[in-house]
């Protein structure tokens, strides 16, 4: 491939939605200079307007908003901050934390311009948090589908943008959606590690980039202030065990460190049902089988399960600051996570007239004949391998200007699956597959922080983006061992490039009104893509490369009338470009389906806009109630051909819109009462591929969220009870998935929850919890775990 300069691919012709361009195409140097332009206009827009609105103030000048009191950190023990504060939201105030991620400044949540929920760390510990992602399942239109407990099915999704790749996550500023599909391994952080999570709804491309289309989650972990111990252990059920040790400390005035270690393991339960439909005539009458449908309510017979899903993660991580100067910093941090999955003995549930176990097929049970083999009742196990890097530098220039660089890898050396053969496979061996996929995700970022006239900001920043995957399958000659592996039977890979600039202007119009103006160019483009099915005629396939340039522009407005009251209203763009999984790879499931990559997808891009305010009741209630919408054009989805063949497609237009109620108050120092709600309305607008998708809810967006709870607190003892209500999902892209309550469905959902924690002495307490109280029972595709019990001891040294 030719040289691939920055210049020749921010020329490469200015965005339109249906325009993809050839990565060889070498637009004129006049585009170069509209693209620049149009980059730095709100840089050089916001002196003339920050010199005309401080002349139109008539009132006493606002507060300064340069400063901070430390570089690099927040309030909140550890953030990244540009060196830009409200000198305002340094109050001690419960309802006003500070946070970084919605203008990468940082600034009290009330002057936010976007709808930004925070989980502080008291939270997490309340709640008796075991994994990351469960923190956020209050948060108003966040949703965390977790079908089976701590496994890799974890998603977190905003405003019903659905799937984890059209919401960013970072943890400490750093990416972490993976190169493959766009995921984040949940695992990977542990809870006890987390000191905030910010929660930014809205569409943040302007200031992110393509991952960012419903909203940007920030993780930020803590940084002790002198040295502490840190020991922690527990017990639930399924045999969970829990266990997590850290060592914390600040050297010489000037390095600050924290290292971590936690251990889960489970043996889990039987997540996973053998279901049959009926087929043909005769066979062996049978005993066991249960009646049952399949999600579009054709008849079948649950025969059996894959046995206890059981499972296991470590994460250890190192945490780095040091400072060189009063007025520089640099940091660095290290995590390594490593999941392992597999499955106990499977259970057939059929006997015949002996009581004998039936293992194959064919059967008659009550005049339905099901056939089916031992490989029937198998599922394999899988694990991963993971290494998280970052570092960087933040210092002062000029006056109180601030230079921040950060760059760092995800690399995911192995992640790989085993399938066995449902045909010919057996308890104690025979053939299946082995699927492997490593990649790796390069990102860099620089930004540059200016204070303008005192009360306005300048932000200008450019990054980079590079992901490669190579997805490869092995025959395996005996499925329990996976150094079996025999010859190549498939492989899938590719890479991309993303290059960005971006700028936004943060304008005190007037004393009670902010504006913010953002602009980003990114140009993606994907090469070296190509599949290889071994034997079939036609392959290997190499794609050609493709790019396209996208400009996302952002408006805001803040307006504060009253003190106590924050009106915000946003409207701008985001696009998504396809990645690597959804490009080039095609998988077939256990039972069949096929999963079918598409090299022609073009990116997804969307136009926002919401409106809220949020009202604060004395010292101790706030009330948030925000209205969205959300267009999506090129809507990346699997379509439906077929029951058993689903092809990665554009849509033409789909679109969420809704609203967000959150509340919150603490009439007495020792109670604190919260819900929120969340109504989603999506739908496929306009789809060509699939016009009977047309009018239909979006696979995977629940309609209405909903939860409630409150956290009582009396001297050494506290109370933290909580109730969740997920409503329905479909998986079909024409909504005929109808049936609930069976294996394979998405169903709605009330769950309740109790955390008690008691203070031992000043370093230890003690933790009970249980979920699920009232054992409901639903799927979420697999089996959802019933009530579940957990208690822990907790020592700080």
């Amino acid at each position: 491939m030719e040289s691939r300069g920055i210049v020749r691919r921010f020329v490469a012709l200015s965005r339109s939605r249906s325009h993809s361009v050839q990565a060889n195409e070498r637009p004129g140097i006049a585009a170069c200079f509209l693209v620049m332009f149009l980059l730095l206009l709100p840089g050089l827009l916001l002196p003339a307007v920050a010199v005309a609105a401080d002349a139109a103030e008539k009132v006493a000048p606002a507060e300064s908003r340069t400063g901070s009191s430390e570089i690099g950190y927040t309030a909140a023990e550890g953030a990244p901050a540009p060196g830009h504060a409200d000198e305002t939201a340094k109050k001690d105030h419960p309802l006003d934390p500070i946070v970084v991620t919605a203008t990468r400044t940082e600034k009290s949540i009330v002057d936010v311009p976007a709808a930004t929920s925070v989980v502080t760390r008291e939270d997490i510990e309340s709640r008796n948090i075991q994994k990351v992602d469960e923190a956020m399942n209050l948060v108003p239109g966040l949703f965390d589908k977790r079908a089976k407990g701590l496994d890799t099915t974890g998603r977190v999704t905003l405003r019903g943008l659905p799937d984890q790749k059209r919401t960013l996550v970072l943890l400490d500023g750093q990416p972490l959606n993976n190169g493959y599909t766009g995921h984040v391994d949940w695992n990977s952080i542990n809870p006890e590690d987390v000191q905030q999570i910010e929660v930014a709804r809205g569409p943040f491309s302007s200031l992110y980039g393509g991952n960012a289309m419903g909203g940007v989650v920030n993780i930020i972990t803590r940084m002790p202030e002198k040295r502490e111990f840190t020991v922690k252990g527990g017990y639930g059920s399924d045999n969970y065990w829990s266990t997590y040790g850290s060592y914390g400390d600040k050297l010489f005035d000037r390095l600050r460190l924290l290292a971590s270690f936690g251990y889960k393991s489970s043996d889990g339960y039987p997540s996973g049902l053998v279901v049959k439909k009926p087929s043909g005539s005769g066979g062996t009458p049978a005993r066991g089988a249960v009646p049952t449908t399949d999600t579009y309510g054709n008849p079948a017979f649950i025969i059996g399960d894959t046995g206890d899903n059981s499972w296991w993660t470590q994460s250890g991580g190192l945490k780095l600051s040091y400072d060189v100067c009063e007025e520089a910093k640099v940091f660095f941090s290290y995590r390594n996570n490593q999941y392992g999955y597999g499955y106990d003995n499977p259970n057939s549930y059929l006997t015949n007239a002996m009581g004998d176990t039936i293992w194959s097929g064919p059967v008659n049970f009550r005049g339905n004949t099901l056939s089916f083999t031992e490989g029937s009742f198998l599922s394999g196990g899988g694990g991963i391998l993971q290494n998280l890097y970052n570092g960087g530098l933040e210092t002062r220039l000029f006056g109180d200007s601030v230079l921040k660089l950060s760059g760092g890898l995800i690399d995911m050396p192995t992640n790989w699956y085993v399938t066995p053969s449902s045909s010919t496979a057996t308890r104690s061996g025979g053939p299946g597959t082995i699927s492997e996929t490593p990649t790796r995700a390069y990102h860099a970022d620089a930004q540059l922080s200016i204070p303008v006239l005192e009360k306005h900001m300048l932000i200008v920043g450019t990054a980079f983006r590079h992901d490669e995957a190579n997805n490869q399958e092995h025959a395996l000659t005996d499925w329990t061992d996976t150094g079996s592996k025999a010859d190549l039977t498939y492989e899938a890979k590719g890479a991309d490039n993303i290059f960005s600039f971006y700028s936004q202007a943060e304008i005190a119009l007037f004393r009670d009104v902010t504006l913010y103006a953002g602009l980003r160019g990114d140009y993606w483009e994907t090469f070296d893509g190509m599949a290889d099915q071994v034997g079939v005629a036609g392959y290997p396939q190499y794609y050609d490369s493709k790019g396209e340039f996208s400009v996302n522009p952002k408006g805001s407005v803040v307006y504060k009338p009253l003190d106590g009251t924050t009106f915000r209203a946003s409207v701008g763009t985001a696009f998504r470009p396809p990645n690597v999984y959804e490009l080039y790879r095609t998988w077939v499931t256990s039972y069949g389906t096929v999963y079918q990559g598409n090299p022609k997808l073009d990116p997804e891009s969307s136009f926002s806009w919401d409106i809220g305010v949020e009202q604060k009741i004395g010292q101790s209630t706030v009330l948030k109630l925000t209205y969205f919408n959300n267009t999506i054009d090129d809507f990346i989805y699997f379509r439906t051909v077929t029951p058993t063949l689903l092809v990665q497609t554009n849509a033409g237009k789909a679109e969420t819109d809704g609203f967000e109620l959150e509340a919150e108050t603490r009439p007495w120092e020792c109670l604190k009462l919260f819900t929120s709600f969340t109504y989603t309305h999506s739908e496929m607008l306009d789809n060509p591929a699939n016009p009977l998708t047309e009018g239909k809810q979006l696979p995977g967006v629940p309609r209405y969220m909903f939860s409630a709870g409150g956290e009582v607190k009396y001297r050494r003892l506290s109370f933290t009870a909580i109730g969740r209500y997920v409503s329905k999902q479909y998986s079909s892209d024409q909504n005929l998935d109808t049936v609930s309550g069976v294996y394979g469905s998405y169903d709605a959902y009330f769950v309740g929850e109790f955390a008690a924690r008691y203070k031992l002495t000043d370093w230890a307490t003690i933790d009970f919890a249980v979920n699920n109280i009232f054992d409901n029972n639903y799927y979420s595709y697999y089996k959802a775990p019933g009530r579940q019990f957990f208690g822990g001891v907790t020592a700080r040294f």
